[in-house]
């Protein structure tokens, strides 16, 4: 939906099973309209489309691209940003670090990123900017060679050529959101700053080009598990010059680790998605783990648990899960907070809870559709409370 300031706030569809272009538009159907229906049933409905490189290819097919834009203007909808981060399968299967795969090292990364913005030129509504999200870079269990830097840098410079020419063409602002997301290459906001000013500094002939269709996708979910303030980490990327292409509105699980309490943390334990865990130790410095599963082990091997664990588990933005289970969600208020400050540094916001399926029993509020209602009630009253919503 269309907010003050010409900010556009949507749920990511992610959310729903999807992994052709026939099942994608079935959750569309199913689900989105009801949400529709509950939080925006006069005003046009802003979408934030999950597409994987399947569904995209079906998609660009003339006549089902036509058929689609038939539908957004029949329901008084539209497509404002695309999640490009899981080309693949999402849902239904063991995802893990298969997620990131294939990565920016590669020509298909660069395929289907190309063919997500050249929908996104015809779909999104004039006036309004466009942007897609995307992993970041690769993942260091991945032990990348030294030249595959060289050749991700090369690759994005691509795509930023690619969407400038959409861009050019179309007469709309297009950017794509590099989602900084623990244990990946790019994991932490300095490193993503970095990498993106090597970008820069690698073609500085087309400098002006990168800095306008080149940003990050801050996801709050991601960037409070590695112990980031939001607004230290949100001034860095401002200081720096970068785009702050979307807002992800999201938290994490947050615990001191008593016995207890890490009792309680194993219903978060699953075999679909990467829950990466980060712990604060008593001197302050951080041990990472590649999943929830292998923090369990460690703590129940000794005595020293550290101070404070945060847990790559998205969560429903309205709830703090269990007495003693927290979330980040004052790293959540903290983004906002900066973005009532100064709303003409980042229109777009979406809100990404994709873990309905996986959800414990007593996080599961009746069906998906009460869920997004219900973060969509709380997220308005957070945007209205700092003048960011009528």
């Amino acid at each position: 939906m269309r907010l003050d300031h010409d900010l556009h706030l949507a749920y990511c569809t992610n959310i729903h099973r999807g992994e052709n272009w026939a099942e994608t538009f079935a959750g569309l159907e199913q689900h989105t309209l009801r949400v529709k229906a509950a939080v925006c049933p006069e005003a046009p409905y802003a979408i934030g489309l999950r597409l994987s490189a399947v569904a995209a290819r079906e998609l660009s097919e003339p006549s089902v691209l036509a058929a689609f834009q038939d539908w957004l203007e029949a329901h008084q909808c539209y497509v404002f940003t695309v999640n490009g981060f899981p080309y693949g399968k999402f849902h239904g299967a063991t995802v893990k670090e298969q997620v990131y795969r294939p990565d920016w090292t590669t020509r298909e990364r660069v395929a289907y990123t190309k063919q997500l913005f050249d929908l996104l030129g015809v779909l999104v509504p004039e006036g309004v900017q466009g942007s897609v999200s995307t992993a970041p870079a690769s993942f260091k269990a991945f032990d990348l060679a030294p030249s595959a830097w060289e050749t991700m840098r090369a690759h994005f410079r691509e795509v930023a050529m690619h969407i400038d020419a959409v861009s050019q063409r179309t007469g709309k602002d297009l950017h794509l959101g590099i989602e900084p997301e623990p244990l990946c290459t790019l994991e932490t906001s300095e490193e993503t700053v970095t990498f993106l000013q090597e970008i820069v500094s690698a073609y500085p002939e087309d400098e002006s080009i990168l800095r306008r269709v080149l940003g990050i996708n801050y996801d709050c979910c991601h960037l409070a598990v590695e112990f980031e303030e939001a607004r230290e980490a949100l001034a860095r990327i401002e200081g720096a010059g970068i785009r702050m292409s979307k807002l992800h509105l999201s938290s994490a699980l947050r615990l001191k680790p008593t016995a207890s309490l890490l009792d309680q943390l194993r219903a978060f334990r699953e075999d679909i998605y990467l829950h990466q865990t980060v712990v604060r130790l008593a001197d302050g410095s951080l041990k990472r783990f590649i999943d929830l599963g292998p923090a369990l082990d460690w703590a129940a091997k000794g005595d020293d648990v550290g101070e404070e664990w945060r847990v790559h588990y998205h969560i429903p933005l309205h709830h703090d899960p269990r007495e003693g289970l927290l979330s980040t969600a004052d790293q959540l208020k903290a983004a906002l907070d900066w973005l009532g400050e100064k709303p003409s540094r980042c229109s777009h916001l979406e809100m990404e809870t994709y873990t309905w399926e996986v959800l414990p029993a007593s996080l599961r509020q009746g069906e998906v559709v009460d869920q997004l209602v219900n973060e969509y009630a709380w997220c308005l009253d957070a945007l209205r409370e700092r003048g960011l919503a009528s």
